[in-house]
């Protein structure tokens, strides 16, 4: 009977119901009263299912029926006992009357589905927007998020924030001007035009307006709007507040870099310009020296120039890589490639130490920038040198995790705190018990992170002191 969706069906299933029914109870030869229960319950179930104007149908057809078959005299419309004209319009009042209860429980039924399923899905749209990873990105998707979680035809946003609109693609953007929603949101007056069957909200944060919202289709009932409304107005709010707490963090973490990039500079840069500057004066001082040591002095010159050339080149990478102002060459190799290449470009860095390659023939190709990727092997095999005692060996391995391919560097240095292993990737960052032992900057880790991530890979560390340490970084598998 559900199947039934049009309305000339459905009065023809009632139709079919009665004639059926009569048909039923004249072959049983049932006596009128049995007759007047079945009538009566059909018309219930019709108006249950249908509703009222099926169910009256039901009554009348019912009555005609009724008043044909099973009262006396039989086949005819006469009726010659006045009881029974009495029985006739009671059984066609008690079924209009229950037809309408019943009609008024369906109504009442549906009412509460309606209001259980807005309240599902405005919890399920609060989940939406208070779970959100990007909180500064979420205006651009608040009008796609109400016409998916409302079934609206389009929606818009107004942020007095930011002081522009944000729709729900190109339709989003015909259903109303910036304009308007702004002025919705200045008056603070809920606005309702029903030619466009658009529906403005404004966003309150307490009596403080913070934009409007336009809803455009088959809407919600009034108060879910409203809860609409105020869900959006905190999200709004919420974002704002991420942006300014973002923004200060920005600014302190940037006081902070500048503090330590000016440690950095005094003292990684002017150890090598003493270097040369010392050097220097003894080649022009008055005392003759030997061809030796002539060539010694010029060799600490060349040495700590290149040293200083590196340091400015990775600082000046670093800030490439912070802009994103580089691309990727980004081709189907092998990772043994890289490998190979970073240990053979960096022969001083590794001449005091044993590398141990573990690397199977069979790797699948990596979809990577080899000269990029040949930079974080060096970066984390001069790392694992620089810490690690001489005559001690440094073991690459790769492997393959899922759809990554897995690459590490481990040495047998004397580990990284556990205090100091969160920001070991941090730029300029060096650990508090080997910074001044060891020359270096603090950048060779953030570079790395840096071009393992513009890559889609992640670089992680495993290290216990005492037992030494784990880079590894992985990249995607080509395919």
């Amino acid at each position: 009977m559900k199947a039934l969706q049009t309305p000339s069906l459905r009065y023809a299933g009632v139709v079919a119901l009665v004639s059926v029914l009569g048909l039923a109870c004249r072959a049983a030869h049932a006596n009128s009263s049995t007759v007047g229960f079945v009538f009566l319950l059909a018309v219930l179930v019709v108006s249950a299912v249908w509703g009222l104007r099926c169910a009256i149908l039901c009554s009348l057809l019912a009555t005609l029926i009724y008043h044909y078959f099973f009262l006396p005299p039989f086949d005819t419309f006469t009726i010659a006992d006045p009881r029974d004209w009495i029985a006739l319009f009671t059984f066609l009042l008690t079924a209009v009357i229950a037809s309408e209860l019943s009609e008024r429980a369906r109504r009442e039924t549906e009412k509460a589905n309606a209001r259980r399923r807005e309240m599902e899905q405005l919890y399920a749209f609060s989940q939406d927007l208070l779970t959100a990873d990007n909180v500064l990105a979420l205006a651009n998707t608040i009008p796609e998020k109400v016409v998916r979680s409302f079934n609206a035809s389009a929606a818009a946003l107004y942020s007095v924030h930011r002081r522009r609109m944000y729709s729900s693609g190109i339709e989003g953007q015909k259903v109303v001007s910036p304009e308007e929603l702004q002025r919705a949101s200045n008056r603070n007056e809920p606005l309702r035009d029903s030619a466009r069957k658009l529906r403005i909200q404004p966003l309150q944060v307490g009596v403080r307006s913070v934009g409007a919202l336009a809803i455009m289709g088959d809407e919600p009932s009034s108060r879910s709007v409203e809860a609409i409304g105020g869900l959006v107005a905190i999200a709004i709010e919420r974002a704002a507040a991420v942006e300014k707490l973002a923004h200060a963090e920005a600014e302190s973490e940037s006081e902070r870099l500048r503090s330590v990039l000016l440690d950095s500079v005094t003292h990684d840069f002017r150890t090598p310009l003493t270097a040369i500057k010392a050097a220097a004066q003894s080649l022009l001082g008055e005392a003759k020296l030997d061809e030796a040591s002539q060539m010694e002095l010029l060799t600490v010159i060349n040495e700590e120039c290149d040293r200083l050339d590196r340091l400015v080149g990775e600082a000046a990478e670093m800030s490439t890589l912070d802009a994103r102002a580089f691309e990727l060459d980004v081709r189907p190799h092998n990772i043994l490639d890289a490998i190979k290449a970073a240990v053979e470009h960096n022969p001083k860095t590794l001449a005091r130490h044993e590398v141990v390659l573990s690397v199977g023939d069979q790797l699948p190709a990596v979809n990577m920038d080899l000269k990029r990727t040949e930079e974080i092997l060096s970066q984390l095999l001069d790392n694992a040198a620089k810490y690690s005692p001489a005559e001690t060996r440094i073991t690459i391995t790769a492997e393959v995790h899922g759809e990554m391919l897995a690459t590490s560097v481990a040495d047998q240095g004397p580990g990284i705190d556990s205090a100091d292993q969160s920001m070991i990737f941090d730029k300029f960052y060096r650990g508090r018990s080997h910074r001044y032992r060891v020359q270096g900057t603090g950048m060779g880790l953030a570079i790395a992170k840096a071009i393992v991530e513009a890559h889609g890979g992640t670089i992680s560390l495993i290290s216990q002191p005492g037992q030494g340490s784990v880079f590894s970084f992985t990249l995607p598998i080509g395919r």
